[in-house]
């Protein structure tokens, strides 16, 4: 055993040199994550801000204005077009002056007042199906407000319900909340599986791995000197990427920072074993390199939840799910950030994550081959 444990420490060295040597190894591992967090979490946002909108008041009353008023006070809309006409809305729409039309028809102040339904329409355009999908919820909001400040202000009217909305964990329905922890794990996968996939690739193409072919070290001793050195800069990795996420996006840390780095250590095995794994099939760089990136960047962004929920899915795709592990880091991260969930909590993920993790070193080793042919 003794000798087992120098074995893969030797190995280890020898990985950190190369690692300390190759300023491009240091660069994706330590700077890829800072641009990535950066580019996805300021360019991903479900949150409307000043969203061009197109007031058609038709009726120029003092109702009609408090609407527009209403419309505008919560700053996700920003009137920069008016009109007295909605014949030019579906033209404007096609030079993309603006997304949203809201047409306040004649009579809207008369109905109001005689206590009569008074209606007003909002067209949108709907090429854009996530941000219109986003401003309905937006408008529907305000609609019912006003609504219900109308029946408030009529004597005859007394409230009987009051509805209190709570959003337990994200109080303001920030999207950064929502998107960043599934972002976090995004980028230690993809990061994570691109360095360890050129690893044994690089060996084989340099020539170096017949080295080790003339020394006692077994295969696994090679799988896990090679991966442990990775596994302390992925580390180093989940300490960078949350504290810029904490500062930059206001992202809670509620539950155990030991717990957080506990389970991302799994995660990171997981990840590095699968990178291990295709340099070990592939054994070319380039191809190393292809592979990492489609098996982990496009599963984690499709099938992980991290931006589709899973229950939307069609069922094929939902028992595909179940085979990526970044479905089950992304319910720890925000189970843990947002919601201060502990080990008791979590255990299914961590047990799926222990599973994927062991079978990752496992298949790594076994087809590992100490020959070159």
């Amino acid at each position: 055993m003794k000798r087992f444990l120098i074995r893969i420490l030797a190995l280890a060295h020898k990985e950190t040199i190369h690692i300390a040597r190759d300023v491009q190894v240091i660069y994706m591992a330590l700077g890829m994550p800072v641009v990535l967090l950066l580019l996805f979490g300021y360019a991903i946002s479900f949150d409307l801000d000043r969203l061009p909108t197109c007031l058609i008041d038709q009726d120029r009353s003092p109702a009609s204005r408090r609407l527009a008023q209403a419309v505008t006070a919560s700053g996700a809309f920003a009137i920069t077009a008016r009109s007295t006409s909605s014949s030019e809305v579906e033209a404007s729409f096609r030079r993309n002056e603006f997304k949203v039309a809201v047409v306040i028809p004649a009579g809207f102040d008369r109905a109001l007042r005689r206590d009569q339904a008074s209606d007003a329409q909002v067209l949108l355009d709907g090429s854009d199906g996530t941000t219109t999908g986003i401003a309905v919820g937006y408008l529907v909001g305000i609609a019912q407000s006003e609504a219900a400040r109308v029946l408030g202000e009529r004597a005859s009217f007394t409230p009987q319900v009051e509805a209190r909305v709570r959003s337990r964990f994200n109080p303001g329905m920030e999207s950064a909340r929502y998107i960043v922890p599934g972002l976090i794990a995004l980028i230690l996968a993809t990061i994570a599986v691109l360095l360890t996939a050129l690893t044994v690739a690089r060996e084989w193409e340099r020539g170096s791995m017949e080295q080790l072919f003339s020394t006692p070290v077994g295969r696994l001793e090679v799988v896990l000197g090679k991966l442990l050195p990775y596994l302390v800069l992925g580390m180093v990795q989940v300490l960078l990427v949350v504290t810029l996420g904490t500062w930059l996006f206001d992202v809670p840390v509620e539950g155990s920072l030991w717990l957080l780095f506990g389970i991302s250590a799994l995660f990171l095995i997981c990840m590095l074993g699968q990178g291990l794994l295709i340099s070990v099939l592939t054994r070319n760089q380039m191809v190393a390199t292809m592979a990492g990136a489609l098996s982990s960047m496009v599963p984690t962004i499709l099938l992980s939840g991290f931006l589709i929920p899973i229950e939307n899915m069609p069922w094929a795709l939902r028992a595909l799910s179940a085979l990526i592990p970044a479905r089950y880091f992304v319910v720890v991260l925000r189970g843990i950030l947002l919601k201060g969930n502990s080990a008791v909590d979590l255990w299914p993920q961590v047990l799926a994550l222990t599973v994927f993790a062991l079978a990752m070193v496992l298949l790594s080793t076994l087809r590992f081959r100490r020959r070159l042919d």
